[in-house]
C-alpha cells in the first residue's frame, strides 16, 4: 500500500540544523512531484518547498528560502528537507506530500514535530 513516512525531527537550539527526510513507497516516486508542508496546532497547513519529479526547479516559500535545502534522490524513493538556521517560528508539525502527474493522486504522511527552542 502507499505509504509516506517522515523522520529526522526533534529538538534542537536556535540556530541549529535538522534534516528531515520522507521514504516513500507504494507509488512511482520518480514521477511525482513532491513537496514540505508545516503546521502549527490552529493554524493552517503551510506550504514549505516543492520539487519537481527529476529534482528540479525547487521552489520555497520566502519564510524559509536561504535556509531550507529540498532535495530527492529517486533510487532511494526518498525526499529530504534539510533546515539550517533555525528559528523559533520553524517549530511545527513537518508533512511530505506526493502529487502524481496530471493531479492523478495525492497522499500525504503522518508528520513529524519539529521544535526549535532554547
Amino acid at each position: 500500500q502507499v505509504q509516506l513516512v517522515e523522520s529526522g525531527g526533534g529538538l534542537v537550539e536556535p540556530g541549529g540544523s535538522l534534516r528531515l527526510s520522507c521514504a516513500a513507497s507504494g507509488f512511482s516516486f520518480s514521477t511525482a512531484t513532491m513537496t514540505w508542508y508545516r503546521q502549527v496546532p490552529g493554524k493552517e497547513r503551510e506550504w514549505v518547498a516543492t520539487i519537481a519529479r527529476d529534482g528540479a526547479s525547487p521552489r520555497y516559500a520566502d519564510s524559509v528560502k536561504g535556509r531550507f535545502t529540498i532535495s530527492r534522490d529517486n533510487a532511494k524513493f526518498t525526499v529530504y528537507l534539510q533546515m539550517n538556521s533555525l528559528k523559533p517560528e520553524d517549530t511545527a508539525v513537518y508533512y511530505c506530500k506526493a502529487v502524481g502527474p496530471l493531479l492523478k493522486y495525492n497522499y500525504w504522511g503522518q508528520g513529524t514535530q519539529v521544535t526549535v527552542s532554547s
